[in-house]
């Protein structure tokens, strides 16, 4: 499951790698949409495309809906599975309801990378970067994504986690560093520690939203 806006120069090489890693699977690109033809790129990558405005949970809960499978996987349009990544999911699965992937930048960011791994490591707390799968089932029980404007990946994930375990595969997924790249990466870092500060601290996520719109 792939949610886009304005993807077009990223989401081909995310479908490929799926379909790399994953083997026979549905590749779902649910867009926004776009102007810049992520759509027609999504398609002529193989997967499946279909098209609806809204948030990115939105998009997510309504990608999940069109599948057949007993096992869902997110994927962000500037992130790429590892080679192995069905055999991982499958061994995660085997002892917990849901898990992700270890994370590391197209471009190197060594300290980002190990503060975000041993965060996973260590508390099981992951966001969308990091490929987030779990069984149909699980996520059934679990209600699916809420429909909050952000923080919705980490938001599941934590239900998920208390609900039948999430396990962190020892595989990276390879995502772009251009937010950092973008905004500078002390500022973009302070803003994402600031970001999950607040929702740690149960600022509404409509609030944080608005001071801090999210990627779709």
């Amino acid at each position: 499951m792939i949610p886009t806006l304005n993807e077009a120069a990223t989401v081909a090489a995310a479908v490929a790698a799926a379909q790399l890693g994953l083997g026979e699977c549905e590749v779902i690109v649910v867009d926004a949409g776009s102007t810049d033809g992520t759509a027609a790129a999504a398609a002529a990558a193989g997967a499946s495309v279909v098209t609806a405005a809204g948030t990115r949970a939105a998009a997510m809960n309504l990608g999940a809906s069109m599948t057949t499978g007993d096992v869902l996987l997110f994927l962000h349009a500037d992130t790429v599975l590892p080679v192995g990544a069905a055999a991982a999911i499958s061994a995660a699965l085997r002892s917990s309801g849901a898990g992700a992937f270890r994370i590391r930048f197209d471009r190197p960011r060594p300290l980002l990378e190990w503060l975000a791994n041993l965060r996973s490591q260590l508390f099981k707390v992951v966001y969308g970067d990091q490929a987030l799968f779990v069984s149909r089932a699980a996520f059934d029980r679990a209600g699916g994504f809420r429909p909050i404007p952000i923080m919705e990946d980490r938001d599941l994930a934590g239900r998920l986690r208390r609900q039948g375990g999430l396990a962190i595969v020892p595989l990276a997924v390879t995502t772009s560093d251009r937010r950092h790249r973008d905004g500078g990466s002390m500022r973009t870092l302070a803003r994402i520690w600031l970001i999950q500060l607040l929702y740690v601290l149960r600022v509404p996520p409509e609030r944080l939203a608005r001071r801090y719109p999210p990627v779709r």
